[in-house]
């Protein structure tokens, strides 16, 4: 049904009947919550199984684990790490549970400090690429810190890379650009080959350009045939450009997303300077929580056995909203669209412009809450005002089908107002 080729009477007998629907939903009082990209009790308890039999198996840790040292993580983790993301263990700091909490303490350190012996970032106005739509938490860091953000747009296989080629090669202010290559969040799309090829090599007027690149679904698939993505250091090292390179990942929503392992693998040159401020900061982080996590993590075999449990759980879970938003808005429909990830946390919903913020006030009226509108745009600014993040992984199984019923009721009703408006 083309809800756009509707006569006016018809749009009219339908927002009547979508009216009694949305009152009955805020007459139930319903909680239910797809705001953010969380593991849910199921997915957790996978995780809580590296504790069985935890005294016998500490037996086996290195007595100096226990002490002071060791900054850049234990041997173990940081050959995991390696194998993870395609480094060198040399080439890894392994962290505390935050990978988030890696890249503010980078952005901070290189305003502070600058990188590498360059000019603290500080001296002069900072401005970072943001592809959109893209993830919160990095536009509420550089707005912490004062950064100004440019919005690139995303294709389905990564920014525009005319548009951030050419921005790099005039401003020597853009100091960095954040990514989340595999599985972007929201999107869920993968950067192709050709654009970290671009990115690897791409002339920067800053010469402590930084590209920082949050690999933060590097294992996190839904399907039994993963997407792939290229190894950036790598590419980058062919071009000379080894140090242009931030990654992190971390074990968030592989074992305990409030009690995980992170890392930030970065070139020679990098890992030194950064362990020049670090060796201030601390002393060591949690040396016994990542050879627990190493004990259950094991290899990359085993890795890839417990994000096959990981998925059993939350691959229904996208899949009912899929299903829902296909047999609800048809392809002809012109009042949504959806993006249909291979991996990762989340769908992006596009609604009919103007839209969205309207949804998300509706939803949170009847019970449901929705990321904020605009989250995914820095300074929360979408311009179409149409693009909402649905996070699936949250929300128990008895729950779900009443949130997707509340969005599909929600949404239908904020594009009828806005037809019969128009």
């Amino acid at each position: 049904m083309n809800y756009l080729e509707l006569s006016k009477e018809k749009k009219a007998q339908l927002l009547d009947e979508v009216n009694k629907e949305f009152n009955a939903f805020v007459a139930k009082g319903y909680k239910v919550d797809i705001s953010r990209g969380k593991p849910c009790s199921e997915q957790l308890d996978i995780g809580m199984e590296m504790f069985k039999g935890i005294d016998k198996a500490l037996e086996s840790m290195p007595k100096n684990y226990r002490n002071y040292g060791m900054l850049s993580g234990i041997p173990e983790m940081q050959q995991l790490f390696a194998d993870m993301l395609g480094l060198k263990p040399a080439n890894i700091i392994v962290g505390g549970s935050s990978s988030l909490n890696l890249m503010y303490d980078t952005i901070q350190r290189a305003l502070q400090f600058g990188v590498c012996g360059e000019k603290p970032w500080n001296d002069s106005k900072v401005k970072f690429i943001c592809p959109i739509p893209g993830y919160d938490r990095h536009f509420a860091i550089c707005e912490h810190f004062g950064i100004e953000m440019i919005s690139v747009p995303m294709n389905e296989d990564g920014p525009i890379m005319d548009v951030v080629e050419k921005l790099v090669s005039l401003d020597d202010s853009i100091k960095g650009i954040w990514c989340v290559p595999k599985y972007s969040n929201p999107s869920g799309c993968v950067y192709s080959n050709e654009v970290v090829d671009r990115l690897a090599k791409m002339k920067t007027k800053a010469k402590d350009f930084r590209i920082f690149w949050d690999n933060a679904y590097v294992v996190h698939d839904l399907t039994d045939t993963p997407e792939k993505l290229a190894n950036i250091m790598t590419v980058a090292e062919k071009y000379g450009n080894e140090d242009r390179i931030y990654e992190f990942a971390s074990t968030s929503k592989v074992t305990l997303a409030g009690a995980g392992v992170a890392c930030i693998g970065a070139s020679e040159k990098n890992i030194k300077d950064i362990l020049s401020h670090l060796t201030i900061e601390t002393i060591s982080y949690d040396k016994v929580n990542q050879y627990i996590h190493y004990l259950f993590l094991k290899d990359m075999n085993n890795i890839a056995a417990i994000m096959k449990k990981q998925r059993e759980v939350i691959k229904p879970k996208f899949d009912k909203f899929i299903n829902a938003f296909t047999e609800e808005f048809s392809t002809d429909s012109n009042i949504a669209k959806w993006t249909n990830p291979k991996g990762g946390y989340f769908i992006t919903l596009d609604v009919y412009q103007g839209c969205a913020k309207r949804v998300y006030e509706l939803c949170k009226e009847a019970g449901l809450t929705l990321t904020k509108a605009g989250a995914p745009f820095p300074y929360g600014r979408d311009d179409d005002d149409k693009t909402l993040r649905i996070a699936p992984t949250f929300t128990s199984t008895s729950d779900l089908d009443i949130s997707i019923a509340i969005l599909i009721c929600c949404v239908k009703k904020a594009c009828l107002e806005k037809l019969l408006e128009d």
